[in-house]
């Protein structure tokens, strides 16, 4: 230990690869590459209110199984095409997990599921399922926790998220105000969403802050800004995404002349913790949908090819497609949900269709 500088209490360590060593090694192909860029356009565009489609970002709680979660986006790439007029699927993609103590912090960070904390493996195979899945012509998702861990995945990720434990972090303002794709910064875990406009802010602006780009060398930076954040409502103590939330939420957001464009979970505290109950609470956005709520603009679902949830086995004897994290909704529940979704934009479109063509034939027939 003595190569360590006695600044941190530290019993063991591991030699990574530098962020720029791995994405030189595992470099994204142009044709990716340009599919990336076009999915974050079409997001941004949903978030600003300029895409009356639906984003719906799903997928498991967490990765722990790189083939079960290629499997998933097999299927869900396979199924795209049916709703791109309607929705913009994008894939979960979470490799790290924030814990309100301790437990299973994602597969970067183990991604063997046994405690070896094999991060050097962990952040190889999360870049290589990446870009199977970009390959696919599936966009990606992932919440942003370790900056650090950022610099490996960021350029193969379309949208991503700063969770309800993080969304009041200035480190965490900071990077999103740096990232190149959408970010939607949650309400804190108490419902509180003042926190997340702050947040929201703070990440449009330019910061100043501490990173490294090559050769690992730390540098001060300074961003550029992100104008492509939104709101997720995602519960708290009580669920919010009833009507009358939507509503109150839109009416903060305009008074600080922000997008009132919204993102609703349908787990967490949306849905009780309660897996099923995400159908119940997406079925209640539909019918606000339906009746011509034009802020809620995306979606988040956690899905996986098996229903509910199960303890990491130290025998290797798991479910395959299963959460080992938040429990799940199914594939059969989730292609209804898509389907239920789909149907709510149409109806939303068709009104939005009807109410302006009156007034539009009578202008053309002043003209």
């Amino acid at each position: 230990m003595s190569d360590i500088p006695a600044i941190l209490s530290v019993q063991s360590h591991m030699q990574l690869p530098r962020n720029d060593e791995l994405i030189d090694t595992m470099p994204c192909p142009s044709t990716t590459a340009m599919s990336i860029e076009r999915t974050r356009g079409e997001i941004a565009r949903i978030v600003n209110g300029e895409d009356d489609r639906l984003l719906v970002v799903v997928g498991p709680c967490s990765i722990h199984d790189p083939d079960a979660a290629l499997d998933y986006a097999q299927r869900l790439s396979e199924i795209k095409a049916q709703f791109e007029n309607t929705l913009c699927l994008v894939m979960r993609t979470y490799f790290e997990k924030p814990r309100t103590t301790v437990g299973w912090k994602g597969f970067i960070y183990d991604p063997k599921l046994d405690g070896s904390a094999d991060m050097r493996t962990g952040l190889i195979k999360s870049r290589d399922l990446l870009l199977n899945i970009n390959a696919l012509g599936l966009g990606t998702a992932t919440e942003f926790l370790c900056p650090l861990n950022a610099l490996y995945i960021a350029d193969l990720i379309s949208w991503g998220a700063i969770g309800a434990r993080t969304t009041e972090s200035q480190t965490h303002r900071e990077l999103a105000s740096a990232l190149p794709c959408p970010i939607g910064f949650k309400n804190s875990t108490d419902g509180n969403i003042q926190i997340a406009m702050n947040a929201i802010k703070a990440a449009q602006s330019e910061q100043i802050f501490c990173t490294t780009i090559r050769n690992g060398k730390f540098e001060a930076v300074q961003s550029t800004g992100n104008q492509n954040c939104h709101l997720i409502l995602r519960g708290g103590r009580q669920p919010n995404y009833y009507s009358a939330d939507i509503e109150q939420s839109v009416v903060l957001l305009k008074s600080v002349s922000l997008t009132t464009n919204i993102m609703v979970d349908c787990s967490h505290g949306n849905s009780q913790k309660i897996h099923s109950n995400q159908v119940v609470v997406a079925g209640s956005l539909c019918e606000q949908i339906s009746s011509g709520q034009q802020n809620i603009s995306a979606v988040m679902l956690e899905s996986y090819l098996e229903a509910g949830s199960q303890k990491i086995s130290s025998t290797g004897n798991m479910v395959y497609g299963q959460s080992v994290t938040d429990s799940c909704i199914g594939w059969d529940d989730t292609c209804q949900t898509l389907d239920m979704l789909s149907e709510a934009v149409v109806r939303r479109r068709n009104l939005s269709t009807t109410s302006h063509t009156l007034p539009i034939e009578l202008s053309r027939s002043a003209v």
